[in-house]
């Protein structure tokens, strides 16, 4: 039997942009069942950059690299420059994110949401120590 040990992301304000809807609601839900105040989910890279400039404080984002043909860099360099955590979610091999982006953690696709949530609580703690 696996015991899961429950993730206590209360008062985490995380963003999640995935353009797929099954995927970003998984991770949504997983997020919001560990205590997080979940933005989004958001699905392009656009609508995430104008939601991005409402909000003072984000904690952390859960980013899929490739949203309809558009690469999410843009809004990896606006939250890193705002200090927030980001995690990558993909399909993609590691060759694909650029140098800039390599200490941001990634996650393969297809992948179990519990483990994106632990990666991001991972993350986010480290920042916040």
């Amino acid at each position: 039997m696996v015991v899961t040990q429950r993730r206590d992301m209360t008062g985490f304000r995380l963003l999640v942009v995935e353009d797929e809807y099954f995927l970003a609601t998984e991770v949504a839900d997983e997020l919001s069942a560990a205590g997080a105040v979940v933005v989004g989910p958001v699905g392009s890279v656009d609508d995430t950059l104008g939601l991005i400039g409402e909000f003072d404080t984000l904690d952390g984002a859960v980013l899929d690299v490739n949203l309809r043909g558009k690469m999410i860099f843009p809004v990896a360099d606006e939250l890193i420059k705002r200090n927030v955590q980001c995690i990558f979610v993909t399909g993609y091999d590691q060759s694909v994110i650029p140098e800039r982006f390599a200490t941001v953690k990634r996650c393969q696709k297809p992948f179990d949401a519990q483990v994106i949530v632990q990666t991001l609580l991972e993350a986010t703690r480290i920042a916040r120590a």
